[in-house]
């Protein structure tokens, strides 16, 4: 290992020795600095945390590159001296602070909660774990300046993370997500106050969930659907998450009556051990649901992440096996049924828009073109379509998704919902049942009117240091050499967001491209149709590779065979790709 390297972090651990750090994280530290194998001291201090796509996150533990009480502090404390700057004369500052299952996420919301008391801003601290989506729905409910929730999403039992938002209920995005990092940097230990003004502390009554589930009915499209086919058959799970009590709770309030858990999964686990884990896009996570499926003869399945804003889903085929549904065909589906509901119901307007991020299917915007509504492309992650709202009229809203599993059916969140995407997912298929068909057989009507696709994501995990080395070489190697072709089709174009240019290769020209920020994601786009974006991740230490085919689907009897040919051909890249 590089000795600078290590002497840098020699040095940033011993600071954590003086005065201001707590005797069972220093007498850690010293363990750490005794210790002949210096790794655990590298990845514990050879950098700082950082804001990515989805906010601070890493595993807990002592160091300037773990998640404590004085990574959270220093973020929160920097954080209250940004809203205390941009608001210098304005009495009754507000925050809402959440969090969710993990080991130590109550006590972080608590200490996020007294910094801010201390700092004299309002703290508004639910009384336990609640979902993401709610944390975000409350900010502009209660007109707070800012927010933040405690979670890691899906990572591993290891982590937690910190994810901050504005007032638009939106995650940070430019300026305020670099303006914070700037005080945040700012920050020594001494400056933070971690001394609570009990005064300026509030816990919010649970009345908020009532009004929270009450403005989810409202986005309901075809409620005689869900009054017909109430007795559709239900199975969900939380994961042991937050939405173990909210979810059946929304479904119950749209009218459903026949909805079943997995008991050892509705229990509040941080350690999540009924599952490796805890992602719905992994389809072990949903295997105890399946199989309570089967007992009860369920005609649909739906899992939350821990942190309540992604959706599973899985349904019954034609040969009534149970497959699940990726990410992008769940946002199609929703796509599919907001535009139609609403065209049927004589609402779309011109003005109306929906927000995919880049790595979404492409499907979703020949769709929208079909409907005549704008779809607009955003970098990967939650708050740019927020941020999308907020520089559009947000009423004008309908729907936005990702294709990691994430949608927002709402314009009163600024993130992705899982609880209201598991009310309208299930009166999707309710709408479907009540048509005659199920919820895969409707997913195959809009691939025959619209046309197929057939999306993949591989990724590759680099750890630590020399993890992230490793990415950012790939990523060189992909811009600087990039290939000339795949599977026998050539590439005609490729998108640069680091560099923000288009080149189309046949023409050898190139093309500004007019996103705000940079972001650092390749996309090579074939001439066959196919679309390959290659992206390190913003949360975890991954790159990650986006694969999608195009192709034409006749007819239900040809459904098999076409899926089987994009499968081959999603391989036959990743083999030339060596993953």
């Amino acid at each position: 290992m590089n000795k600078d390297i290590i002497q840098e972090a020699r040095a940033k651990a011993e600071t954590w020795l003086q005065e201001g750090y707590d005797k069972k994280s220093q007498e850690e530290v010293k363990d750490l600095l005794s210790s002949e194998d210096t790794t655990d001291l590298v990845e514990s201090f050879y950098k700082n945390l950082e804001f990515g796509t989805g906010g601070l996150r890493g595993i807990m533990g002592v160091g300037s590159n773990r998640m404590n009480i004085y990574t959270v502090g220093a973020a929160t404390q920097g954080l209250a001296n940004y809203i205390n700057k941009c608001y210098p004369n304005e009495e009754n500052k507000s925050v809402c602070i959440g969090h969710d299952c993990r080991n130590k996420s109550r006590m972080f919301a608590e200490t996020v909660a007294d910094i801010f008391s201390a700092n004299g801003i309002k703290a508004y601290l639910f009384e336990d774990l609640r979902p993401t989506p709610e944390m975000s729905y409350c900010i502009r409910e209660l007109k707070c300046k800012s927010g933040v929730i405690i979670t890691a999403s899906h990572n591993p039992k290891e982590y937690n993370g910190y994810k901050a938002y504005w007032a638009d209920g939106g995650q940070l995005v430019p300026p305020h997500d670099k303006n914070v990092i700037d005080e945040v940097n700012k920050v020594d230990v001494k400056d933070i106050k971690f001394e609570a003004n009990k005064d300026l502390i509030e816990i919010l009554p649970l009345e908020i969930d009532k009004q929270y589930l009450d403005a989810i009915k409202t986005i309901s499209l075809s409620p005689e659907s869900v009054k017909r086919h109430h007795d559709l058959k239900i199975v969900f799970t939380p994961i042991h998450g937050t939405t173990y009590k909210l979810v059946p709770e929304s479904l119950k309030n749209w009218g459903f009556t026949d909805i079943y858990n997995v008991p050892e999964q509705d229990v509040v686990d941080g350690n999540f051990p009924t599952v490796e884990s805890a992602n719905p896009e992994e389809p072990a996570a949903l295997s105890m649901a399946l199989e309570k499926a089967k007992q009860v003869d369920a005609e649909i399945v739906m899992a939350c992440d821990p942190d309540g804003d992604r959706l599973g889903i899985a349904t019954k085929n034609d040969k009534s096996e149970w497959v699940l549904i990726n990410g992008n065909q769940t946002a199609i589906l929703f796509t599919w049924y907001i535009l139609e509901m609403n065209k049927r119901a004589g609402k779309l307007r011109p003005s109306h828009y929906m927000v995919k991020t880049i790595v979404t299917s492409e499907l979703i915007k020949e769709i929208c073109s079909q409907y005549k509504v704008e779809c607009y492309d955003v970098y990967t992650g939650f708050k740019w379509i927020a941020d999308q709202m907020s520089k559009l009229n947000g009423e004008d809203y309908l729907g936005g998704g990702e294709e990691s599993f994430g949608y927002m059916p709402s314009n009163f969140t600024r993130d992705k919902d899982g609880v209201a995407a598991c009310s309208l997912m299930a009166e999707i298929a309710a709408w479907a049942k009540d048509n005659g068909k199920t919820l895969y057989q409707l997913l195959k009507d809009i691939y025959i009117e619209f046309g197929y696709s057939k999306e993949k994501m591989r990724y590759v995990v680099k750890q630590g240091l020399s993890g992230a080395q490793e990415i950012e070489n790939i990523m060189k190697e992909f811009r600087n050499n990039p290939p000339k072709s795949f599977a026998g089709s050539d590439i005609v174009h490729i998108k640069d967001y680091q560099i923000q240019k288009e080149k189309f290769i046949k023409e050898s020209r190139e093309e500004d491209m007019h996103f705000e920020t940079k972001s650092n994601v390749l996309q090579f786009f074939l001439e066959d149709g196919t679309k390959i974006s290659v992206r390190p991740s913003g949360t975890e230490p991954k790159i990650k590779f986006y694969f999608e085919i195009k192709d034409k689907l006749e007819s239900y009897n040809d459904f098999d065979s076409l899926e089987k040919k994009c499968e081959d051909k999603i391989e036959s890249i990743i083999q030339e790709m060596n993953l």
